[in-house]
């Protein structure tokens, strides 16, 4: 993958998208620790993770009652994907964060993003905009920050592309 400097060739716009990284990075950290710890903002203490709280499962049962595709997302409300869940907020969120492994964080995001775009179904009536919606606009965040080398400008990427193994394996940068 090319250096930052040669992929967007403007400073400020490298520093725009370095910050872009970071606030896309932090919604999933984010989101991570506040269904670990129920820090009070969307995820309350008694339904933490560690106090015994299904993040995933919970989603999956109360966003898509009466929606299309509800059978099918309720059928994956299993404990394996609570973990499954969190692990893909903490490892997206970190990697973005640290601007390392965001190609295979990217890709990740993106599934998880879809599932979830798909399980609200904000096509049916009565959603605020039946075609975009914050999954789609993160999604499309994360494709942007590994095209763009992002993870170099206020990241530890082009750090992580020197290393050995990520040249060897260049599905991890």
């Amino acid at each position: 993958m090319a250096p930052a400097s040669t992929v967007v060739t403007s400073t400020s716009a490298r520093l725009i998208l370095g910050l872009l990284r970071l606030a896309v990075g932090f919604v999933f950290l984010w989101a991570f620790l506040d269904k670990t710890f129920g820090l009070h903002y969307s995820t309350g203490p008694s339904r933490a993770w560690i106090n015994g709280g299904t993040p995933a499962q919970s989603y999956l049962t109360g966003t898509t009652t009466g929606k299309p595709l509800a059978s099918f997302f309720e059928s994956l409300a299993v404990p394996a994907t609570d973990w499954a869940f969190m692990l893909g907020l903490l490892g997206i969120g970190l990697a973005m964060m640290l601007g390392i492994g965001t190609r295979l964080a990217a890709l990740a995001g993106v599934v998880m993003l879809g599932f979830m775009y798909a399980a609200v179904a904000p096509w049916v009536w009565g959603s605020l905009n039946p075609v975009v919606n914050e999954h789609l606009v993160y999604a499309l965040v994360l494709i942007l920050i590994p095209l763009t080398s992002a993870g170099d400008t206020l990241g530890l990427g082009t750090w992580w592309k020197g290393l050995g193994l990520v040249k060897k394996l260049p599905f991890l940068v």
